[in-house]
């Protein structure tokens, strides 16, 4: 897959210094190379690029008090699970939401990260380190919540920062990690989490921050009607105008979900390329809506593809989303309104462009040799010979057999490579499982009980107090 939209039957690739060199068959390669990796059987596309994700939900997942809610309920009752995290806990749900990513062919993770309990070890750089321990090229987005409950927010005030906390950490982020060259393995998102959890005042600051220091942007936006409703309430403004207001949209900014919106908002997006990250497994799992893409992608809107937060999603596979991608567009639109490859492009150059880069998400020369590799002598494509990349959709999806992010070898045989992944995922039950015992001690025993009916606190209060 690159620009032109090429399937080459037989073809190879030549890397060198973790860069495609060279692409296509026969005389159109090197005759030899220090290292050969025989593909043969496999389809091999361009790593996959996740624009959109909260790893430390895999802690989460499936909680019987959630499964049932809608997002306000959903956030409010969470937060009192993930008011209990530790640098250990954020460590090691993030080493295994990227496993779990990388094994679906993803090699590129955006992660927005929101919640800082008061008086916790937590930080991004613990993210950072789990993504570069498995080698997974990592966009971390420092997410912030300023508003809690007592101040018209959602969250409560125990896992809200000070405004000047936040910016100085994110300052602090950008100047020990962000890397803006070409093939950069870590970048800095600024990411205040959404409308309703940070003033207007942080989002205007964040916005400065990141034009000074050519940061890019990114928050949640769209995603559900309540969103809507708190918007007109608070601000006077639809989701989108709000942003609008801030300055918060543009070619280096990206929103999550953005489900509702109208015609003239879609146009907005598509004439000031305003990036979207489209989730539909979580915005199916929440009842919230099906985003408009057939009409953004004929627009123009850069679109990229999302798992979402692994307690929204309850997964981290990247070829699954983008055929939940294809089918709910197809739901709403038709048969015809959707193809595979458009899906997978979505999952490819379409994430590399929501995410500014134009160095991944191709099999192209001069893009980074990220690259996956899927058998297809397996049970699940049996039949499905006639047109083996749309197999990858229609068919139920697979893990990967081989993937490389920027020339090394991250999994092969369908297993990554220098990770023992059952003392990962023992270590990351055990966690999992005492963040629900402590927050249960602390706030009763409901959250291993489902609700079926709203049962938690809305924000409440009418206007923004800091202004």
């Amino acid at each position: 897959m690159d620009r032109e939209r090429r399937v080459i039957a037989d073809g190879g690739l030549f890397i060198a210094d973790g860069v495609i060199r060279a692409v296509g068959s026969g005389a159109a390669l090197p005759a030899e190379a220090d290292r050969v990796i025989d593909a043969h059987g496999m389809v091999v596309l361009p790593g996959l690029v996740n624009t959109h994700h909260h790893l430390y939900q895999t802690l989460t997942r499936a909680l019987p008090a959630v499964q049932d809610a809608e997002l306000f309920d959903w956030l409010s009752a969470l937060y009192r699970v993930w008011g209990e995290l530790t640098a250990e806990a954020v460590y090691t749900s993030a080493q295994l939401g990227l496993a779990e990513l990388l094994l679906s062919g993803c090699t590129t993770v955006s992660d927005l990260y929101y919640v800082f309990p008061r008086g916790s070890d937590v930080s991004i750089d613990a993210e950072i380190a789990a993504a570069r321990a498995l080698g997974v090229r990592f966009h971390a987005g420092r997410g912030s919540m300023s508003r809690g409950r007592s101040q018209g927010g959602l969250p409560p005030d125990e896992v809200v920062q000070e405004e000047e906390e936040i910016l100085a950490d994110c300052q602090r982020l950008i100047a020990t990690y962000h890397d803006p060259r070409p093939y950069a393995m870590v970048r800095i998102d600024l990411s205040p989490c959404s409308p309703f959890s940070v003033s207007r005042a942080g989002m205007e600051a964040m916005r400065d921050l990141g034009r000074r220091t050519g940061v890019r942007l990114h928050t949640h936006l769209a995603e559900t009607l309540d969103e809507e409703a708190y918007c007109l309430e608070v601000y006077g403004r639809r989701p989108l105008e709000l942003m609008e207001d801030l300055g918060w949209i543009g070619p280096d900014v990206w929103f999550a979900h953005v489900v509702h919106v109208t015609e003239d908002e879609v146009a907005r997006l598509a004439a000031t390329g305003t990036g979207v990250a489209h989730c539909p497994t979580s915005n199916m799992r929440l009842g919230s809506g099906i985003a408009p893409i057939v009409p953004m992608l004929a627009a123009g809107v850069p679109v990229g593809l999302a798992v979402d937060g692994s307690a929204s999603n309850d997964s981290s596979h990247m070829l699954a989303e983008a055929r939940q991608a294809l089918l709910l567009q197809r739901v709403r639109y038709g048969a015809a309104a959707l193809s595979a490859s458009q899906a997978l492009e979505m999952a490819t150059l379409g994430g590399a462009r929501v995410l500014g880069r134009g160095d991944i998400g191709a099999l192209a020369e001069g893009y980074a040799a990220d690259v996956i590799g899927i058998r297809r002598d397996r049970l699940e494509y049996a039949g499905a010979q006639h047109d083996p990349v749309a197999a990858l959709l229609f068919c139920q999806p697979v893990t990967v057999d081989l993937a490389m992010v920027q020339g090394e070898v991250r999994v092969w045989e369908g297993e990554i490579v220098g990770l023992d992944l059952p003392a990962l995922i023992a270590r990351h039950n055990a966690l999992a499982e005492d963040m629900v015992s402590r927050a249960e001690a602390r706030y009763g025993s409901t959250l291993r009980k489902r609700i079926w009916r709203a049962a938690f606190p809305r924000p409440g209060a009418a206007t923004e107090r800091d202004g």
